[in-house]
């Protein structure tokens, strides 16, 4: 059996750069991989399987502390804007100058009521003199409850603004909780995720069977898959596999798997893919699991290649976001010599909402085996108007990237651990005699 590096490689992607993995491109192709066999002391992909569980239970714990820290710190904020906050004391002044003025116009309202019963109940021989004097109080009582009503309104305006500006202090901390909650529940799904690709690997590992060999004449290339598909439509497109070595390969199998994300990058929405495939031997369309083989290539001599055709769906309900294509390949021989593709190609793609109309669409192409330039991240940004399959050119160390914005990092180590999870495919049993891959 051989672990495939392109594992451990998204495991230490996912667990430490999650950024890197879906603000950017996902990056699991690798140019070589290296066979381990059983009886070896080290095996560096489970090694690096380790070191990516070490650093996500780090992350995961790190993200439990910022919790309770943060749980101090909204019980502390919450219980100052109830007092000593100068929001909430800017708010209770307002509150007491409301209430006063709202005293003062109740004053001036019965005044208005006295005088007006005052100069209504005169008696009918009150002389000139005494009427004046009444009508003269009633004006200057109304007067005076105009202004108390002016300023009760003025009161009244201060003190719902500084309510709203307590309401919007109070909000603000609870949501802040909210994103180190989320924070948590991204980190724990991301320990989850490698914590399992590392038990399998490590259980695939202990089986008895032989290594399997990394063959670059082997390759697999996607031809006319849009990086802009709309939900509710269907998508044919195909993959060509070409055996470029200089042996008879007696099976060929491919590897086609489909994941996505909506645009969170927290909610796997592959349920709402259909996958199907067809070859020139088996021309009706049979589905595909979420990650399945497809084993109608048959033999390859070399130099010969073999297409298979391919057919997306997407239901009507998939959300708005981003999906990946995997494409790997394998051969077996009746002599007991196996091997594959040296890692996964994966191509990416947009997902637009049913209904809707990309403004552009361009064809996924093969990848190059690109090198990135001294200094690059190696990564090919996503939203860039190609599909190609990402390629990394990073070494065995873990890379670290960090982001500003800490609800864009929940979505990105959320996505993480998807993807993670779709990685795990590649930790395929080699065996001699190729008939349980």
């Amino acid at each position: 059996m051989m672990i495939r590096r392109v594992l451990a490689t998204a495991v230490a992607l996912a667990v430490t750069t999650p950024a890197a993995l879906l603000s950017a491109s996902p990056a699991y192709a690798d140019a070589k991989a290296t066979a381990q066999t059983p009886g070896r002391q080290s095996n560096p992909a489970i090694d690096k399987l380790k070191a990516a569980t070490a650093e996500a239970q780090k992350a995961y714990d790190k993200a439990s502390q910022a919790k309770a820290d943060g749980a101090v710190e909204l019980a502390k904020t919450l219980g100052e804007l109830d007092g000593a906050h100068p929001l909430a004391v800017a708010l209770a002044a307002a509150k007491r100058a409301a209430k006063d003025a709202a005293t003062t116009k109740k004053n001036a309202d019965q005044t208005v009521t006295d005088a007006k019963t005052a100069l209504d109940t005169l008696a009918e021989n009150a002389t000139e003199e005494e009427r004046g004097a009444a009508a003269t109080t009633l004006s200057k009582a109304e007067a005076a409850e105009t202004a108390a009503a002016t300023a009760k309104a003025a009161t009244d305006v201060t003190a719902a603004e500084a309510q709203k500006k307590v309401d919007d202090a109070r909000g603000a901390a609870i949501r802040t909780h909210g994103v180190l909650d989320k924070a948590v529940d991204a980190a724990r799904a991301v320990k989850v995720a490698a914590d399992a690709a590392l038990a399998k690997a490590t259980k695939e590992a202990k089986e008895e069977g032989e290594d399997c060999e990394v063959e670059p004449g082997l390759n697999a290339e996607v031809n006319g898959l849009p990086d802009k598909l709309v939900a509710g439509t269907t998508t044919t497109f195909s993959v060509r596999v070409t055996n470029g070595s200089d042996r008879h390969m007696d099976e060929v199998i491919a590897y086609t798997g489909v994941h996505a994300t909506d645009s969170t990058g927290l909610k796997d929405t592959s349920k709402f893919f259909r996958l199907q495939w067809s070859t020139t031997s088996s021309t009706q369309w049979q589905n595909l699991n979420k990650d399945s083989y497809i084993d109608g290539l048959g033999a390859l001599k070399a130099g010969a290649h073999a297409d298979v055709k391919l057919r997306l769906t997407l239901d009507k309900a998939t959300p708005a976001g981003n999906g990946v294509l995997f494409i790997a390949a394998d051969f077996y021989n009746k002599d007991g010599v196996c091997g594959g593709t040296p890692g996964a190609d994966m191509y990416e793609f947009d997902i637009n909402a049913a209904g809707t109309k990309p403004v552009t669409t361009q064809d996924a192409t093969p990848s190059q085996s690109a090198k990135p330039a001294t200094g690059s991240t190696g990564i090919t940004p996503q939203g860039s108007s190609s599909g190609a399959p990402a390629t990394t050119g990073m070494n065995d160390s873990l890379a670290t990237t960090g982001s500003s914005s800490p609800t864009a990092s929940i979505a990105l180590a959320g996505g993480a651990a998807v993807l993670l999870g779709a990685a795990a495919v590649f930790v395929v049993r080699r065996r001699k005699t190729g008939g349980d891959a």
